[in-house]
């Protein structure tokens, strides 16, 4: 199968290059290719004809997002949108990945695929303005896969931060713990990328990992794995106030996966365990 990958130079899209290695790929990334212009996206599409576009590029750096709307909205809606017309031009289904951000997190329980987007962030609105062009261009052929606290090979994410302020000498560190959510690692988003290529389930579809948690409580599994001894703390949100607002559920329900009968993802704690055992 021939896959083309948007943003395939970022965290996740490392991960599906390793993961994906038996199909023929193409990464589809800057400087070369520029899913901001139609043009730039549609050669790439036209020259290579991939059956299915795996579209990871997006601006993910939340508070920058509130900083640069303008910005964010040209990758995250526009660049989604020139994503989705140039996979209509050449025929290939599409599978983007998308955020819990879409939600204000006010709810009492995981989201489901049904509920409302209602996102409060910049990030948020951008990346659901993208979600509603791609639906509307490609509503028969287009996958919406939504993820959270993503953590994977290299950097950046949470788990390498904690890693290495873990490592330093000094009072214990304070982690936010009135946030919950399902932490998820990039080899588990990419193993359901590899199932959702066949047979193709579409819609809009919730792939985190099972398990919840707070990020205290995440902090203190990867010291925990990790060996090292500096303290955790507690603390909430009030106290490390963020330029975008952070949700406090994050929860994914996976409704979709089970309605389809699709295998689970794999419970937070085995994924992380299994990143130690494997980190490159």
């Amino acid at each position: 199968m021939k896959l083309l990958i948007t943003g395939g130079k970022g965290m996740l899209g490392r991960t599906l290059q390793r993961v994906l290695s038996r199909h023929t790929l193409l990464i589809a990334d800057l400087p070369e290719v520029d899913i901001t212009r139609l043009d730039s996206i549609s050669q790439a599409c036209r020259s290579f004809q991939p059956d299915v576009i795996i579209h990871c590029a997006a601006m993910t750096r939340v508070d920058d997002c509130e900083t640069a709307e303008e910005a964010a909205f040209l990758v995250n809606g526009k660049g989604s949108e020139n994503v989705a017309l140039a996979a209509s031009t050449c025929g290939a289904r599409l599978i983007a990945i998308s955020t819990d951000y879409v939600f204000d997190g006010g709810l009492p329980r995981p989201y489901r695929e049904t509920d409302l987007a209602q996102p409060v962030t910049v990030y948020g609105k951008s990346k659901l303005a993208g979600e509603r062009a791609i639906q509307t261009i490609l509503p028969e052929r287009s996958t919406i896969l939504r993820i959270a606290w993503l953590y994977g090979e290299d950097r950046p994410s949470f788990v390498h931060t904690m890693l290495r302020l873990g490592a330093q000498d000094g009072a214990p560190l304070k982690v936010v713990d009135d946030q919950r959510g399902n932490p998820t690692s990039t080899d588990a988003v990419a193993g359901l990328v590899e199932r959702l290529l066949y047979p193709p389930l579409t819609g809009i579809v919730h792939g985190s990992c099972e398990g919840e948690c707070s990020w205290f409580e995440f902090t203190r599994e990867i010291f925990r794995l990790a060996g090292l001894k500096r303290g955790v703390e507690p603390c909430t949100t009030a106290e490390f106030p963020r330029p975008a607002p952070r949700p406090a559920n994050s929860r994914l329900e996976k409704a979709a996966l089970a309605a389809a009968g699709l295998p689970a993802m794999p419970d937070w704690r085995d994924a992380l365990s299994r990143f130690f055992t494997t980190r490159r």
